[in-house]
């Protein structure tokens, strides 16, 4: 199964993902045109833009135009933080600013019982500690399922059979989150804390990120199975 990972900025890219053991590619809308065609399965990471800004980044319209054909060509999509985001934005649900101060930092996320059931999200604890770092979050879209949440928003939902999306971030690994707690541009409510509450977490968060990732190609795998 050839991947496709849509990337938006070097410190946000597939990190702990690219270890699927699948091949997988990466592409920025960022430099200009669309994806080449040909593959089987997409994930949207994150970045420091959020999905409304199509002024300060006018390819931003061009992305959700793509996505917005994989999803309904019924293809296997993952959306991460702000993947998520432009889902939903290019499902028409509204996707803007979160209430209150941002949400960044290690919090506790619950799966909801269809999240349980969920044939990618089941593979995640009833609940754990999820690494959040998002100033934005969205509405559920039409049909959307809700597969987990906290008290602050939405943090996951399946769209069809075949596109899921997650507000948190199980993709990150221990050096990314050191060099987000280094941008002075977007900076953690308490940095020393974070830093020593992700030494202790982020070895299990790890694990429970692949068996995400996992869950999602299999998943995936089972999408073209059945097209084929």
């Amino acid at each position: 199964m050839n991947v496709l990972s849509i990337v938006h900025s070097p410190e946000a890219r597939t990190e702990l993902f690219a270890q699927a053991g699948h091949p997988i590619d990466e592409w920025s809308f960022s430099g200009g045109g669309v994806p080449p065609d040909g593959y089987d399965a997409y994930m949207v990471f994150g970045g420091a833009m959020h999905p409304d800004q199509d002024l300060v980044h006018p390819w931003l319209a061009d992305e959700v135009a793509w996505l917005r054909a994989v999803i309904e060509s019924g293809a296997p999509v993952l959306g991460v933080c702000l993947g998520a985001q432009l889902i939903a934005r290019a499902t028409g649900a509204w996707s803007g600013r979160l209430e209150g101060e941002p949400e960044i930092g290690w919090c506790e996320v619950s799966l909801t019982g269809s999240g349980r059931d969920d044939p990618v999200l089941g593979a995640l604890p009833a609940s754990f500690d999820a690494l959040e770092w998002h100033h934005y979050t969205y509405e559920l879209p039409a049909g959307a399922v809700e597969l987990a949440r906290n008290h602050r928003c939405n943090q996951a939902f399946r769209l069809g059979e075949a596109c899921w999306a997650v507000q948190f971030h199980p993709e990150v690994t221990h050096a990314q989150v050191l060099g987000w707690l280094d941008d002075p541009d977007d900076p953690a409510p308490d940095p020393a804390a974070l830093r020593d509450q992700t030494a202790a977490k982020i070895g299990r968060w790890n694990e429970l990120g692949l068996a995400l990732c996992d869950a999602f190609l299999a998943a995936a795998g089972r999408t073209l199975a059945r097209a084929a």
